[in-house]
């Protein structure tokens, strides 16, 4: 089971968008996903609609460790993708975790239990430094951050962003390792010279930085990202396309190269997604749909 934490100490860079259309792009490959939803606003937890509510969340889990999967998970109307809800509303998980002898290990030991349900873990989380974010990062086996092509996008992930990967170094003296960093550029204006400026300048920043690479694939601003949010829909079911005299590529086109560039070993499995959906209105790819 890999385990990835969508992060950023900024807020609004499409950290939810992400975790959300990345989820269930790989889950329509037929691979078994876990959303794990830690933002106090609970937007992830609202993304898709739900075939069945669990009773708890990531209260639940968090506070009182509870591990059984009937009472944590949700699951979404997308076919292999669940849910641990946010239901923190008071935000007292900080709190109670910043005072707890393993409140930033706690995620990192409870994850195992839940290795044998799925193959990929997608941890979404709050734009600001917390404990919640450093326990998210620690139980990591990667880290992927979403970066706005501006100029103070760029600052804020060095010194918000980079130092918390920084300043998490000390727990190799535990034998953990930090996740590398990937930086996903979110958002990309594909007729701004500005916004490929930026690009360049970002990708030359962190050219030879250990433990941080900047994703070839980038993520352009179009309109099919929030018409599938406002449709409760991934993006690759809403734009399978790429609409006539657009540079920019499908949306199907982009969540295929980012999913297979995160994760080569499913690569011929997401060559197989098409977005479009059968008479029964439920997508899935040309393969046989089994697990692996």
């Amino acid at each position: 089971m890999l385990v990835i934490s969508i992060i950023s100490t900024k807020g609004g860079v499409g950290k939810t968008t992400t975790a959300a259309n990345l989820g269930a792009f790989v889950a329509d490959a037929g691979l078994r996903v876990l959303l794990l939803d830690l933002d106090v606003q609970p937007t992830l937890s609202s993304y898709f609609a739900l075939s069945a509510r669990a009773p708890a969340g990531i209260y639940e889990l968090l506070a009182f460790n509870e591990r059984r999967i009937d009472q944590l998970v949700s699951r979404t109307a997308i076919a292999g993708l669940d849910l641990v809800l946010s239901n923190d509303d008071r935000g007292e998980l900080n709190t109670l975790l910043l005072h707890a002898p393993d409140g930033r290990l706690r995620l990192r030991h409870l994850l195992p239990a839940l290795a044998p349900f799925y193959d990929l873990v997608l941890i979404d989380t709050q734009g600001a430094r917390s404990v919640l974010l450093e326990m998210a990062v620690l139980a990591s086996n990667m880290a992927l951050s979403p970066v706005t092509p501006e100029i103070l996008a760029a600052r804020e992930l060095r010194r918000g962003t980079l130092q918390l990967i920084e300043d998490i170094g000390p727990y190799r003296l535990l034998g953990i390792e930090p996740p590398p960093l990937h930086l996903l550029i979110n958002r990309v204006h594909p007729v701004s010279s500005n916004a490929r400026l930026i690009q360049q300048t970002l990708r030359q920043m962190f050219q030879g930085q250990a433990g941080v690479q900047v994703l070839d694939t980038d993520v352009p601003a179009i309109e099919a990202y929030p018409r599938a949010a406002t449709r409760g829909l991934p993006v690759h079911q809403v734009e399978h396309r790429q609409p006539a005299g657009r540079v920019a590529p499908s949306a199907l086109t982009t969540m295929r190269a980012l999913s297979g560039e995160l994760f080569p070993q499913w690569r011929e499995r997401f060559a197989q997604v098409t977005g479009r959906s059968d008479a029964r209105g439920v997508t899935r790819s040309e393969g046989d749909g089994e697990r692996a």
